[in-house]
């Protein structure tokens, strides 16, 4: 096979011509870098070479785009990088991050506990639930977790204070103060205790 033609698009790609023919579009970079030109010829092992390489680079370019917006676990990196490239160049990619150290699921879960915790008032139980849903291993999850000093019903304290209190006596809210609470991992019983404390505020004379 030869290339015929090798022209510039947008976004970074450049259409290959193979004998005359479009055949594909591929990382301008790389093939800029590959020994590869008009006029040049290639076997369907070289070609193959060639789109992996194409396919591994721009999907470490995406992965670096999308962490400069913000932490990603690994999982969740990856998911989205297979969004734009096939799943062994993503997996490549985030690799790749890991080893850079942009990619570590220890640190981003100890971050991210903290926001659920103390930011969002989750649960201990709700918040290992985001965790495990970012892709966070379960054990790293409940390990990290129980490095926070955590008082479940602080926390439904704050919440009440700063969406439902002086409004408990309305049945509608109530339950869906309640609900609201469950959602976010509480437990009933620590619920029902806080929400007695204003039952007894509101006979206070």
């Amino acid at each position: 096979m030869t290339i015929t033609d090798i022209v510039p698009k947008r976004k970074k790609l450049s259409a290959i011509y193979i004998d005359g023919e479009f055949a594909l579009k591929l990382d301008t970079e790389t093939v800029l870098a590959s020994r590869f030109s008009a006029g040049s010829e290639i076997t369907d092992e070289e070609l193959k070479e060639l789109i992996d390489s194409s396919n591994e680079k721009r999907a470490k370019e995406r992965a670096l785009w999308l962490i400069s917006y913000r932490d990603h676990s690994r999982k969740e990196l990856e998911e989205k990088v297979k969004k734009s490239a096939d799943p062994e160049s993503a997996r490549k990619a985030v690799e790749r991050m890991e080893e850079l150290g942009l990619v570590d699921d220890e640190k981003y879960a100890r971050r991210y506990a903290s926001e659920l915790l103390n930011v969002k008032h989750l649960s201990k139980r709700g918040a290992k639930y985001k965790l495990c849903e970012k892709g966070i291993d379960r054990e790293l999850a409940e390990t990290i977790l129980d490095e926070f000093d955590d008082d479940p019903r602080e926390h439904i304290r704050i919440i009440i204070e700063k969406k439902y209190s002086g409004a408990l006596s309305d049945e509608k809210t109530r339950r869906r103060c309640v609900s609201a609470l469950q959602r976010k991992g509480y437990q009933w019983s620590d619920i029902n205790a806080v929400l007695g404390e204003y039952e007894d505020e509101a006979y206070e004379v």
